[in-house]
């Protein structure tokens, strides 16, 4: 029996022709995503719509934005199927945000061990009217000085 180039899980001693995940075939997510968030520019409505535009692209949105727990059927969602996938995709995502932001941006969001969401969550409190956030965000700016 031939492995089907369509389904990454058919079986035979050859590899597979598709990768496991669409995520990790984009090599330079500036290609598609050509605005870098900045804080001094006010940009956050472009720029996340765009990312998100490219994360539903491909097929990793839920990563950013996880669906609602009453939309999800139990043990059918890629965390729970094949969390090493999972958690190497939220990788690629989490590289995707770190290189469409301002150093400055990534400076303020950078955390040991975090996930795509956490950083989306972080970057959409520091744009919207969160004042603790973006006295956070001042904070680290005036301490860098």
């Amino acid at each position: 029996m031939s492995a089907d180039p369509i389904d990454p899980k058919s079986s035979s001693s050859s590899p597979s022709l598709v990768p496991p995940h669409l995520a990790l075939t984009v090599p330079n997510i500036t290609s598609f995503i050509k605005v870098t968030l900045d804080i001094k520019k006010g940009q956050y409505i472009t720029w996340s719509e765009l990312f998100k535009i490219h994360a539903r692209a491909y097929k990793a949105l839920d990563h950013i934005i996880p669906p609602s727990p009453n939309k999800v059927k139990p043990g059918s969602s890629l965390r729970d199927t094949d969390p090493n996938l999972w958690s190497r995709v939220d990788a690629v995502v989490l590289q995707w945000i770190y290189v469409t932001i301002s150093e400055d941006l990534l400076n303020t969001i950078l955390e040991r061990d975090s996930t795509a969401e956490l950083a989306w969550t972080r970057l959409k409190d520091i744009f919207s009217d969160n004042k603790n956030s973006r006295a956070l965000y001042l904070d680290q700016e005036f301490t860098k000085v």
